[in-house]
């Protein structure tokens, strides 16, 4: 069940991520074609208002398709519509009108050319997957050329509609955080014994729930603190535990304390003492904390690229284990990670690489400042590198995901 929250967690992110792209867009004047979460093929889709909103079976994500984000080029027809050209040569005359005015700037004559093209793309006798590339391509230049094209538009609606995704991000990060710390968050950890994991050297002696832990090897721990250096300080050895149980003191064990991570431990969990603040100081938590997790989050990047903070590098598998560890403790502290996951999403976004939003307000502003539009081949072979370096983050951190919950 706590994993199943965890997942349907991530993906309200992710759809909350996408809306803000999609409801920003619309406010600026560009109609977005598609709103899916997940990536195609669709699992299901609906098409309202002639937009088309689906869940993709591929669920890494999710998208919004924002009309021609790249300003159309004659050797785009050449590319898409090559294979069609093969089986229906009669298509050449259509395209190359297209293509003159795309190369004389003609962005007029290109759209009054295109119906033609239209029409004769679907009355050609094509193969399925050239049918597919030739119709793909028609709709992209009609998207492209059209008047709330993001290409066409200023550069800070441009940026606006990019920005707004992981804007939502931050936003709901802080909100839930706030709400967290105004349900009441934990404090410091105390000597009783919240619950005890089975399978571990602490269900073996007995340890149970609601025992509140007073001496180890008959050394007082007046808190937990004590508590945690004296099973630390054991590195395997047998220790013995005296707690009191309906008021009366009774000593457990010996066992030998187990290496759980890093750390030697017996699998238990502490109480905690429960902290509540109003609505203004959780507010002003919140940003204490989505601050020092920004921070912590700029400064390990740079460890990433020389090795040293790979081992921390983590997967949608790994986030959504954390994540449910944290269901698993209080509604709060998941409250807490899930806020802090969405933070990493906006910041992780907000890399100036393409395709991630931070790369496409790069090229916003690049373009804005050169007052011309970056032709697609551009953005295509920046994107490759973008994808490539996400592809072997994904790798890494799928690789430290599988060792650890393998116990590697």
């Amino acid at each position: 069940m706590n994993i199943f929250i965890s997942i349907l967690g991530l993906a309200v992110l992710i759809l909350l991520h996408e809306a803000g792209h999609f409801f920003v867009a619309r406010a600026v004047g560009m109609k977005p074609r598609r709103f899916y979460l997940g990536f195609p093929p669709a699992l299901v889709k609906v098409v309202r208002n002639g937009i088309e909103y689906g869940i993709g079976a591929i669920p890494l994500g999710g998208y919004v398709k924002i009309p021609g984000m790249h300003r159309p080029a004659p050797s785009d027809l050449d590319m898409q519509l090559g294979p069609a050209l093969k089986e229906e040569p009669s298509l050449f005359p259509k395209m190359a009108r297209v293509q003159r005015a795309l190369e004389g700037s003609d962005l007029v004559a290109a759209r009054e050319a295109l119906p033609e093209l239209a029409a004769a793309v679907e009355e050609a006798s094509l193969s399925p997957a050239s049918g597919k590339a030739a119709r793909r391509a028609v709709e992209e230049l009609q998207d492209g050329l059209s008047d709330d094209a993001y290409w066409r538009q200023r550069t800070w609606k441009r940026i606006a509609v990019i920005f707004a995704g992981p804007g939502v991000n931050i936003l709901v990060a802080l909100v839930l955080i706030a709400v967290a710390f105004v349900i009441g968050v934990p404090g410091d950890a105390d000597r009783t014994v919240r619950n005890v994991k089975p399978d571990t050297p602490a269900a073996q002696i007995g340890l149970q729930a609601g025992d509140t832990i007073i001496a180890i090897n008959g050394r007082a721990t007046p808190g937990f603190s004590a508590v945690s250096r004296y099973i630390r300080g054991s590195k395997g050895a047998p220790i013995k535990i005296t707690v009191l149980r309906d008021g009366k003191p009774m000593t457990l064990g010996p066992v030998r304390t187990k290496k759980i991570g890093d750390r030697w431990a017996i699998g238990f969990e502490p109480g905690w003492n429960e902290i509540q603040y109003g609505p203004i100081a959780a507010l002003g938590h919140s940003f204490q904390l989505t601050w020092d997790a920004t921070k912590a989050t700029v400064t390990f990047l740079p460890r990433l690229i020389t090795g040293s903070g790979r081992k921390e590098v983590s997967s949608p598998v790994g986030i959504v284990d954390y994540s449910s560890q944290a269901a698993s403790l209080t509604f709060t502290l998941f409250l807490q990670i899930l806020g802090l996951i969405s933070l990493s999403l906006a910041i992780l976004n907000l890399l100036p690489l393409l395709p991630l939003d931070g790369g496409h307000i790069l090229f916003s502003i690049i373009e804005g400042l050169r007052g011309r539009a970056v032709g697609r081949e551009v953005y295509e072979r920046v994107s490759a590198i973008g994808i490539a370096l996400f592809l072997v983050l994904m790798f890494i951190g799928l690789s430290n995901d599988i060792n650890r919950l393998g116990g590697g």
